[in-house]
């Protein structure tokens, strides 16, 4: 997706989004093509730029453009071809059946390094890198492709080998690739690798001995609003079919780099101290400002590098809580079980049932991300009785995702040891009002809506207009734009919300340790493989 902001008003004047491919060449593999990747990039660019002069808008305009990204998928690239040297490694994500994936290829590469650290510990490297060990980061997607790919271990060794995150490849892209272009990450993204000390911002020698990751392939380190390099027209813009004005955006800097959920926490203008938000997709990212100390977690949670606004501006950190199922449940009651046609359907039955008469529904199709990261655990429904209808379900499905988010915000209270006022949110699901009205309730605290919806591609765009030397954009707090919003504010008594949210709980304790590795037979008695 490609938006154009206005920058006094944050106004969102044009966009054009495309769909990239995803592809499985094996179960439990997630893979996208780095080339099609950059492709969407050039279209979704020049097509919005057709948009801008069908409103009579001057292209030139355009001040500063940011990059935003999802932040663990990894690429290797060769410098010299500027040829990806394999797909893209991606993370949790829906294929073609809509059945939710999660890329586990590099699980005994996890098991193997766990292995290494004293008393097999996980969280081992978390005093450097915030994080646990686990297939979800990047540095282990990276030994994987260094053990199992040849073609990257060869360019490794004659020294052409580029690694980043799906940020350092556009940007390597945009400001020219092989002919010059610049390879760096933004401190962001960086913080998601485990290569990097969130401490000392830079990558961390002993870590990089710990994954043995040679740090000459590794990215530039930035801040997240400065200039990276100024774009220029693609190497062959013949490959970009009917696309003719592959050089419309030739010599704007790029400005502005931020992971996607960090971006997000900027486009909602969370600067304080204490502010959080919460986005709501395929699954949850929920983050809150921890200020200019990272905050390291006792309650099962990430600590992460937010930004860093400015190569002079001191860098802000967050905590961070995954729920790893939300938009996905509403697509599995679509596709799975039939029992609604649209998503947008859940709304309407939702609210006919108004409650789910004591019906509990745990989404742990992929195991149970924070706070308990617990992959055992599996999907359960509880409570149903003869009277539980498909209304119910709903109801359940929608309450599930609110529960989950209050099991996160909990853990973000305890650990900062100051209770959150309000939750700011944004993500596709919160175009639904049944289902904000009920995080409000869950939660005890008010929900707040933007009207805008892309804030996260806002984000990016504040960062590059802040930058030094474009100065397009003003991040002070006096400066910000008003952005509209709707609060949804709880409407039930404290004591019932604790009665649900307790009941949750216990339908969570009965999800655990569901997964066996005992085979399973069909009736006919052949054996089935469930992983």
């Amino acid at each position: 997706m490609f938006c154009v902001f206005n920058a006094k008003t944050a106004e969102l004047i044009s966009h054009h989004q495309v769909e990239i491919n995803q592809s499985f060449p094996k179960e439990g593999w997630v893979e996208e093509d780095p080339k099609e990747i950059m492709q969407s990039v050039y279209e979704c660019m020049e097509r919005t730029c057709e948009k801008l002069c069908q409103l009579n808008i001057d292209v030139a305009n355009i001040k500063a453009v940011g990059v935003t990204n999802q932040r663990e998928t990894t690429l290797v690239w060769d410098k010299e071809t500027g040829e990806p040297l394999y797909n893209a490694i991606g993370q949790c994500n829906i294929d073609q059946k809509h059945h939710i994936w999660l890329d586990l290829r590099t699980q005994s590469t996890v098991e193997s390094l766990i292995n290494k650290a004293p008393g097999r510990n996980k969280n081992h490297l978390k005093h450097k890198t915030g994080l646990p060990i686990s297939t979800y980061f990047s540095a282990v997607k990276l030994r994987w492709l260094l053990d199992y790919v040849d073609e990257v271990h060869q360019a490794v060794l004659s020294k052409r080998a580029m690694f980043g995150t799906v940020d350092s490849w556009i940007i390597w892209c945009l400001t020219g690739g092989r002919n010059g272009g610049v390879h760096c990450t933004d401190v962001s993204n960086a913080s998601r690798t485990m290569l990097f000390n969130i401490h000392t911002m830079d990558w961390d020698p002993e870590l990089c001995r710990y994954f043995d990751v040679p740090m000459e392939i590794l990215p530039k380190v930035k801040s997240s609003s400065e200039i990276y390099g100024w774009m220029v027209s693609p190497d062959n813009p013949h490959s970009l079919h009917s696309l003719t004005k592959s050089s419309s955006l030739a010599g704007v800097p790029i400005s502005g780099c931020l992971g996607d959920q960090s971006a997000a926490l900027v486009g909602q203008m969370c600067f304080k101290e204490g502010q959080a938000k919460n986005t709501y997709g395929t699954g949850c990212f929920l983050l809150r400002n921890t200020g200019t100390k990272p905050v390291m977690s006792d309650h099962g949670l990430l600590t992460t590098v937010a930004y860093k606004l400015g190569k002079d501006e001191p860098a802000c950190y967050a905590l961070e809580g995954s729920v790893a199922i939300a938009g996905a449940v509403v697509r599995w009651l679509k596709d799975n079980m039939g029992i609604v046609q649209s998503s947008e359907e859940i709304e309407k039955l939702a609210a006919a049932a108004g409650t789910s008469y004591g019906c509990y529904f745990v989404p742990a199709f992929s195991g149970l991300y924070a706070p308990y990261w617990e992959p055992s655990a599996r999907g359960i429904i509880c409570g149903l009785t003869q009277f539980t209808n498909r209304n119910h379900l709903a109801f359940a499905a929608l309450e599930a995702v609110c529960f989950q988010t209050r099991e996160i915000l909990d853990a973000m209270n305890q650990d900062s040891g100051v209770p959150l006022t309000q939750l700011q949110v944004d993500g596709g699901m919160t175009s639904n009002r049944l289902l904000m009205q009920l995080q409000a309730d869950i939660l005890c605290i008010p929900v707040v809506r933007p009207t805008m919806s892309e804030t996260t591609a806002l984000g990016a765009a504040m960062a590059a207009g802040a930058a030094e030397g474009v100065h397009v954009w003003s991040l002070s707090p006096c400066h910000l734009p008003h952005v509209t919003s709707e609060n949804y504010e709880p409407q039930i008594n404290p004591d019932e919300s604790e009665f649900r949210f307790a009941r949750w709980k216990k339908a969570v304790q009965k999800a655990m340790n569901w997964e066996t590795t005992e085979p399973f037979y069909n009736t006919n008695g052949t054996q089935l493989l469930l992983h």
